[in-house]
């Protein structure tokens, strides 16, 4: 692979629900953007714009109607192997009637590994996320943020390159959030990942990537791309009262609300 080429290129795709029947509907338009291996990049949008079938889409879960996903120089048709999507209802993607530690188990349960082999894996991923005490649990025994930590484990356990997140912490208390933000940026350097967070909070976007792109309402596209040149590693507390936080959140928020004013003008 050319050294300068991107990771992950997202190339003018557009996806259009429905026309041979009945009305169609198109969700996006023409959106490219490149992410660079080991980028924390945040795709940021208002409700309802196609964010996360844009992310279904890189992830190969669904096809796009144009244009193409090349992930280090191969398109993207199918769930990539390297990548893995962590879903914003943490609690649907856990299996209730398993523990914490089988529900981390499943990724390596297709693979030839011993039963001794596969709980010292799991304990060393739950360990990372900090619930190595709650192997034995159930996913109903434990809080919101917990069973999300529960999915961050099992997501990690599967060794990715990639990681999409679509609003993973959406669902949670805004302490929790915070707790879950931190720790996400902490296993993001400490693995080396390559990550595509979904999201419509801006504070979140701010915090946590190098890079934020912004989507139009529907049929949306990237209306601008935002370095957040801030320093790393982030914290909780002292990275949002920068004043380059505070200027980058006021820029973010201020086209924003432009955007949705003149969307009401021109209705």
């Amino acid at each position: 692979m050319n050294a300068i080429a991107p990771y992950l290129s997202i190339r003018d795709v557009n996806k259009i629900y429905g026309g041979q029947h009945g009305e169609a509907t198109a969700a996006l338009k023409t959106i490219s953007l490149e992410v660079k291996q080991g980028e924390f990049v945040a795709i940021l949008g208002p409700s309802g714009c196609g964010k996360s079938t844009l992310l279904q889409i890189v992830a190969g879960l669904i096809e796009s109607t144009a244009g193409a996903v090349v992930l280090n120089g191969n398109a993207v048709t199918a769930p990539p192997p390297e990548m893995v999507y962590l879903f914003q209802q943490y609690s649907k993607s856990l299996l209730p009637w398993r523990t914490v530690e089988q529900n981390v188990a499943l990724v390596f349960e297709s693979r030839r590994m011993k039963k001794r082999e596969i709980a010292e894996r799991c304990g060393e991923y739950l360990g990372m996320v900090g619930l190595a005490g709650f192997r034995n649990h159930y996913p109903w025994q434990l809080s919101g943020g917990m069973q999300q930590r529960v999915a961050i484990a099992r997501a990690l356990a599967a060794q990715p390159r990639v990681l999409l997140l679509d609003e993973p912490f959406s669902a949670v208390d805004a302490l929790t959030r915070i707790e879950l933000q931190s720790l996400v940026l902490d296993l993001w350097a400490r693995q080396g990942l390559t990550i595509l967070l979904i999201t419509h909070d801006v504070d979140e976007a701010v915090f946590m990537a190098d890079r934020i792109a912004v989507l139009s309402s529907r049929p949306s596209t990237v209306e601008m791309v935002l370095d957040t040149d801030l320093p790393r590693p982030r914290d909780a507390m002292g990275t949002r009262e920068l004043p380059r936080f505070l200027q980058l959140r006021h820029e973010l928020v201020t086209h924003l609300l432009n955007r949705q004013n003149a969307g009401r003008v021109d209705a």
